[in-house]
């Protein structure tokens, strides 16, 4: 799959521009602020439909602007695809496919396989579970959609279960068989969910080492935990013990939207013990390992756009990261950076075609 071109309308800083892209490499380049990281967003955003960056939709579009519109056109199973992403100011937003708008975005999901690796990623060790549970929600996803099915319908119940649990502190009242109605539904989807879960840590966890023992050249141990209230129990069970607690917080407070991932370096947490420069490697290797598992599954090569992802490493880990992409084909790439002599001396010792593009 290749992303042929890009046409930009009053997306984020672009009034308008267009780009015409190389199968291999792309690197856009310039100083803070002109919009490198925006183009890598507008390709995310025709991938998965919403910005990495910025989840409020009409923030994307450009000041004083009533509209957005982003187009793309690839190359995928020997066919020409036209995918156009845009949004009014006050209306929904729309995703077309060759002219024809999805019903349902989840249908779009996964059509577009791609793996960003950004600053913005060093989230997944500072923030809380709800980020990392993203991480893996997103990467399972790109490849089944019974599990996306599954998740949309846990979180539209558990959000009922919450709502019914406030209706009953407000009016001072209690229905058990009513909120057994909404454990038995949490119990059949955070079940499949819980067990996709494990089963896809359970072949992700190799691929990350792998990952990171290649970027730090074999001199750090690190380790990746699934952490979960199911390895103690079924959520049906889980739910009936905690109500007590549920009705006084007014809220689920087990399930698998309660799931983390625990980072490790050696044995101790990477956010609290790791460098800036091992943390952006556990990062790079947990993307470039999302990408190992695409790739596997799909059989197809997702797009990899690489923001900035230089700073802050040393000259020993680009190399191996350069290496990396070198030694294996990985398809179409997008590099964003502000300096222009380093992005292009770290192509130039990869061997194939690129194209840089200064913004």
């Amino acid at each position: 799959m290749i992303l042929k071109s890009l046409a930009l309308l009053n997306y984020k800083n672009f009034d308008s521009k267009s780009f015409e892209f190389n199968h291999t490499i792309n690197c856009l380049v310039g100083n803070n602020g002109v919009g490198k990281t925006n183009v890598l967003d507008a390709i995310y955003h025709l991938s998965f439909g919403k910005s990495y960056f910025n989840p409020v939709a009409s923030q994307n579009i450009k000041y004083d602007e009533e509209f957005f519109v982003i187009n793309g056109e690839y190359d995928k199973d020997e066919k020409t695809e036209n995918i156009v992403v845009s949004l009014k100011k006050g209306q929904k937003k729309i995703i077309k496919r060759n002219s024809k708008a999805y019903d349902k975005f989840s249908d779009h999901i996964g059509f577009l396989p791609l793996v960003i690796i950004s600053p913005a990623d060093r989230d997944l060790i500072i923030e809380g579970s709800d980020t990392r549970r993203k991480f893996i929600d997103s990467v399972i996803s790109q490849s089944d959609k019974n599990y996306l099915s599954n998740l949309i319908n846990y979180n539209k119940i558990l959000s009922q279960r919450n709502s019914l649990l406030k209706y009953f502190a407000a009016n001072h009242t209690y229905n058990n068989d009513t909120v057994d109605v909404y454990n038995q539904q949490l119990q059949q989807y955070g079940t499949h969910i819980f067990e996709k879960r494990k089963q896809f840590l359970e072949s992700f966890i190799p691929l990350f080492k792998a990952r990171y023992k290649a970027i730090s050249n074999n001199n750090e141990e690190v380790s990746l935990n699934y952490k979960s209230d199911l390895f103690e129990d079924s959520l049906e069970q889980l739910l009936k013990k905690t109500i007590n607690k549920d009705k006084a917080l007014q809220y689920t407070s087990v399930g698998v939207h309660k799931d983390d991932l625990e980072f490790n370096i050696g044995d101790y947490p990477i956010k609290k013990f790791g460098s800036q420069g091992q943390q952006k490697s556990f990062l790079i290797a947990l993307k470039l390992a999302q990408f190992d598992s695409i790739k596997a599954i799909s059989g197809d090569n997702p797009i990899l756009l690489l923001d900035d992802i230089f700073d802050k490493l040393d000259e020993t880990r680009v190399a191996q990261i350069i290496k990396l992409v070198n030694d294996e084909n990985f398809g179409q790439i997008f590099i964003s950076d502000t300096h222009a002599e380093r992005t292009e001396n770290a192509v130039k010792q990869v061997h194939q075609s690129y194209e840089i593009f200064k913004l």
